[in-house]
C-alpha cells in the first residue's frame, strides 16, 4: 500500500478507493438512516467528507489525464465513476491499476 503513495497514478487511486467507501456510506447507510429513520444528521458528517473526497478525486483525475495525455473519453469516463455505486473501483481495476507509475 505504501508503493501507492510514492506516484501520481497510486495517490488517485487512493483517492478513488476513498471517494467509492464515502460514496457507499453515504447512499446505503447514511441517507436511509436520515429519511427513514428521520435522523437528518446522519449525512452531515459523510456528506462533507465525500464532498472533499469528490472533488479531490475529480483534480487529480485531471492532473493524472494532463500528465499521461488522456483521450477526453477516458476523462469521462474515470470522472462518471465517481458519481455511480462501485464505479471507482471498478474503474481502478480496469483503467487505473494499469497506469504507469
Amino acid at each position: 500500500m505504501t508503493h501507492l503513495l510514492k506516484s501520481h497514478t497510486g495517490r488517485l487511486r487512493i483517492i478513488a478507493f476513498l471517494e467509492g467507501c464515502s460514496l457507499l456510506l453515504l447512499v446505503f447507510i447514511a441517507m436511509p438512516v436520515k429519511y427513514l429513520l428521520k435522523v437528518p444528521e446522519a449525512t452531515q458528517a459523510i456528506g462533507l467528507i465525500h464532498g472533499i473526497l469528490f472533488v479531490l478525486f475529480i483534480f487529480a483525475t485531471l492532473f493524472i489525464s494532463i500528465l499521461q495525455k488522456w483521450n477526453i473519453g477516458r476523462v469521462l469516463m474515470v470522472m462518471a465513476s465517481s458519481v455511480l455505486p462501485f464505479g471507482t473501483f471498478y474503474i481502478d481495476k480496469k483503467i487505473l491499476s494499469k497506469l504507469p507509475e
